[in-house]
Formats: C-alpha cells, structure tokens, sequence
C-alpha cells in the first residue's frame, strides 16, 4: 500500500509567496510598458491600454489575495502545532494522575498492611517515598491554566530522564491569562530547553521556573546554574538566527520575545558565575463597562 507524500505548508505556502510576488512584478512590469513611447507607437488604441491596464489590476489583485492566505495559512499552522504539543502534554498529565489514582488504594493496602504487621519504620519509610511522588505532581497543579500545568509536568519528566532537577516555584494562580496559553506555552517550553541544553553533561544542573503576577501583569522566570552567557552574546541573543549552536538554530528566543512583545509584554536575561535568568511578563487585561477589555 502506498503512503500518500506529507503536504508541507511550510513549503507551499513559500512557493505561493514567490510566485504571486513574481507574477506581481510581471504585472507591474507589463503596465508601466503599456504607457511608455515605444509600446504606444505599436498600440494606437486606447482600449487596448485599458484592456491590458484592468488585466494587471486584476491579476496584482488575485495575487496579493493569494499571499495574504498563505502567510494566514502558515501562521494557523504554526498555531496549530503549539495547540498539537499542548494537547499531548495534557494527556500526558491525565494519564499521569488515572494512574496516580488508581495506585492510590494499593498504596493505602501496603501501608495497612505494614502497620498491622507492626512494621511501623516500614510504614514510615514507604509512606514518605509515596507522599513525594504526589507532592511533585501537586507543585505542577497550582496554576489555574491546565495547558501550563501539563506542560510543567512534561518538562519535569524530561529534566529527570536528563539529570536535571527542575523546581517549580508557583507564587499566583495565573487565574485569565491575558495571552493564548499555548503561546505561553511555546515561550516557557523554549525557555526551559535552552536552559537544559545549556545545563547539558553538568553534574548538579538545576531549573527554577517561577511564576507570578501583580495588579498589572503576569511575570516568569527561568533560571538556571550553567555557564554565564557572555556579555556580547547577551546583546544579541534575541536577534533572529543568533546561536552558539550552530546553523539553523537560535529562533526560539527571537520568537518567545516577539511573542511577548506582541501582548504588550517583554523578555530580558541576566547571566553571572553562578546562574543564569531569563525574566519575562505579559500585561494583564482588565473588564471594564460594556464587556470589553483593554490593557492595564
């Protein structure tokens, strides 16, 4: 059975770009000919002039349609793709507590079963090892955004499986989050890969990820204990394609910026011999009469 080729928006929606803007070019070209001497000589009627001057419009027209829905087009698929990782995470954090749930009598079982048998210092020991397991689930259950929950516990499991203990500090309950959570999502999750790279092959690496928030805005930060970030590379992290990785990196930053930026927020870093922090906010919204809302 054949598989039918994957269709990359990616790639279509630039082909389209390219061509219509060509076709644009080509268009424009044709009519600043139609009016020049030469062309006029060879063309004595002024309707054919009209004729070919409404042809232009019409395919300039057509053409900027067509770039305006492919860049559309490829926003809603970068969005898409945010919502897609989202999704994943969640289900990843209800499998996690079905399963957290459905332990949770067989853990009561063995404890009954340990202190009935007088094993009190067993009992003590397992009821400790088990009281961990559901307090690290709980620190990732404190905001009020479900996505943002799911994705702290999907980082937290990564960080693990890397050596790399990662805290979450939850100071507010991020109640009406003034930005899509899944753009929150985005920024927070290239935060905290950059700072796992960054903590790569350390022994003792550690992520603090901090969330809060005052009367105006909703704040972040994600600090980790790798190397200090030079003070020129600093300057220029957030410009696009800056990165000491390599060719085709150093976006993520650049986007988690401008992302923030865009709700009225910002995103800055700080790095020293012993941490380095990226802090960041995003404007609250405020109701007012009529329903609507407006920054404070």
């Amino acid at each position: 059975m054949k598989t039918r080729p994957q269709f990359n928006i990616k790639k279509a929606t630039l082909y389209s770009v390219v061509i219509n803007a060509f076709q644009i070019l080509a268009m424009l070209a044709l009519a600043a000919y139609v009016f020049t001497d030469e062309f006029n000589h060879v063309l004595q009627d002024s309707l054919g002039d009209v004729l070919i001057l409404m042809l232009a419009v019409v395919v300039i027209w057509g053409a900027a349609v067509d770039i305006r829905d492919a860049l559309h087009a490829r926003k809603m698929n970068a969005q898409l793709h945010g919502l897609g990782e989202t999704v994943t995470q969640m289900t990843d954090m209800n499998l996690a507590l079905r399963a957290q749930r459905h332990d949770f009598l067989n853990h009561l079982q063995v404890v009954y079963s340990l202190m009935e048998m007088e094993e009190f210092d067993e009992a003590q020991s397992y009821i400790g090892q088990v009281y961990g397991d559901i307090q690290a689930l709980s620190r990732q259950l404190k905001t009020a955004c479900a996505p943002l929950n799911a994705l702290l516990r999907a980082k937290t499991t990564e960080a693990e499986g890397k050596g790399i203990r990662l805290e979450v500090k939850v100071l507010a309950a991020w109640q009406d989050l003034s930005m899509p959570a899944w753009e929150m999502c985005r920024v927070l999750s290239n935060l905290m890969d950059n700072a796992m790279d960054a903590l790569k092959g350390k022994k003792g690496g550690c992520i603090t990820v901090t969330l809060a928030e005052d009367v105006g805005r909703f704040s972040f930060s994600v600090a980790n204990n790798g190397p200090v970030i030079p003070a020129e590379a600093a300057e220029r992290i957030f410009e696009a394609g800056f990165s000491g990785k390599g060719e085709g990196r150093g976006m993520g930053l650049h986007i988690s910026r401008e992302t923030l930026r865009s709700h009225g927020g910002d995103l800055s870093v700080a790095s020293d011999e012993e941490k380095t922090v990226f802090s960041g906010f995003v404007k609250k919204t405020k109701t007012v009469s009529g329903g609507k809302k407006h920054d404070s």
